[in-house]
């Protein structure tokens, strides 16, 4: 026993980096570390010695009843130490009842991810078939066969977008968390990314181009010129597009990413809220993209969770221009955070790595909200105060497409009564609170 809880001591020494003391008055287990499920070997060699009494060494910690067990894992298996999963069954089960598929597929991969459940093979068994319910249900419609029945190309497929989810969350395998490992000859995640970026009817955008660039207006046009240029020329950089509402910002935006994808190219179109982003085509939130840090005020210098050999590394590699609308309500740590991911990607120290980085929004209305801060700490996030400011470029919209299409005087004293309300113009009443 006392080699092995020596053995214990010296794994954590090479964890930790400290020296631990190795004198033992009696051969009795005072303290044994805290050992994280994911060390495999370790967390099931530690529940062995907390359960199992009179063993001698590694090799009789693996045998249950005669039968030496080539894991530490299937001896706690054998012995039935692990933790029984009926919670787990229990929580799958009331999600088949309420929620779609996909999102049984979410949490079935959160599951076998993050909290190691002590056989997830038998899960995935026992509910495989919810889990791939809208597989079949989707090859029936194609094939016009309703008498189609599960099988195993329908489990593979399954499988294939749970270890996908299971990449993107921890970047773990199926075979890593004890699951069948699906084939993925015809598939493959880093493709499939791409292939979102461009999955794009370049025909109908070429023609969206030609009907919508010359209703473009004087300074729209001219901001378009400018974006485009800067664009072909490969050079990068930052641009801000200063643009009140109502100035047709979300036209001049649609234009410019249907003309690059138009061309075969990858634009981002990236938003500061759910709301932004379903108004550009393709647009998502940034956090769910670039995996930014969720608590930006704590991390001095973050980075998004993007490794080298993920999807997203590959797509933002290849991508030509990023537009983050809406962001004047980012945390400037959040652009630096993007600054440093891409250098490191792209393995380019420009500003950005090289890609040219669209920023729209109006500094006039809702800024970072901060929680528990002062308006001092909030004025200290803007992007303005960022150490990148100094190389953005403004292009300002003034022009009100409202006022103008719809020739509403009412609309124009209204917008010109908020742009003083922005602008600090408007008296404040001290008495008033």
């Amino acid at each position: 026993m006392e080699c092995i809880v020596e053995e214990m001591v010296a794994q954590e020494e090479r964890r930790s980096g400290r020296w631990v003391s190795r004198c033992f008055s009696t051969d009795t287990l005072g303290r044994i570390y805290t050992i994280h499920p994911k060390n495999d070997d370790c967390f099931y060699l530690r529940l062995l010695l907390i359960n199992v009494c009179g063993s001698t060494s590694f090799e009789s910690l693996r045998t249950v009843d005669g039968t030496i067990c080539v894991t530490f894992r299937e001896a706690c298996q054998q012995l039935q130490l692990l933790e029984h999963d009926s919670h787990w069954n229990q929580t799958l089960a009331d999600a088949i009842a309420s929620s779609p598929t996909t999102a049984v597929r979410t949490l079935f991969a959160i599951i076998i991810s993050t909290c190691q459940p002590s056989n997830p093979r038998l899960l995935w068994d026992a509910y495989k078939d919810d889990m791939a319910e809208d597989i079949l249900h989707r090859l029936r419609l194609a094939t016009r066969n309703v008498d189609l029945q599960m099988n195993a190309d329908i489990y593979n497929e399954a499988l294939v977008l749970i270890e996908d989810l299971c990449l993107l969350m921890c970047e773990k395998l199926l075979i890593e968390v004890h699951m069948p490992a699906p084939s993925r000859q015809t598939r493959d995640l880093v493709s499939r990314e791409l292939e979102r970026e461009r999955a794009y009817d370049i025909i109908h955008l070429q023609q969206q181009v030609q009907t919508n660039v010359p209703l473009l207006k004087e300074q729209q046009s001219s901001a378009y010129n400018q974006l485009i240029n800067a664009v072909d020329s490969g050079n990068g950089g930052i641009f801000f597009l200063d643009a009140p509402g109502g100035t047709g910002k979300t036209f001049l935006l649609s234009s410019i990413l249907a003309a690059i994808c138009g061309q075969g190219g990858i634009a981002l179109a990236l938003a500061s809220t759910g709301i932004a982003a379903t108004l550009l085509e393709g647009g998502r939130t940034a956090h769910s993209v670039l995996k930014l840090p969720l608590n930006l005020q704590i991390h001095e210098s973050p980075v998004c969770n993007i490794s080298k050999q993920s999807a997203m590394a590959q797509v933002l590699k290849k991508c030509k221009l990023i537009i983050w609308d809406e962001c004047t309500m980012a945390h400037k740590r959040s652009l630096e955070a993007l600054d440093r991911t891409l250098r490191d990607l792209r393995n380019n120290n420009r500003c950005f790595g090289g890609v040219m980085i669209l920023l729209s929004g109006d500094f006039r209305q809702t800024l970072p909200v901060i929680p528990k801060s002062t308006a001092a700490d909030e004025l200290n996030t803007c992007l303005k105060l960022s150490h990148l400011w100094r190389f953005v470029k403004t292009i300002s919209l003034t022009m009100n497409m409202r006022v103008l299409l719809q020739n509403d005087r009412t609309a124009e004293v209204f917008l010109k009564e908020l742009l003083q309300i922005g602008n600090g113009q408007v008296p404040i009443d001290p008495s008033v609170d």
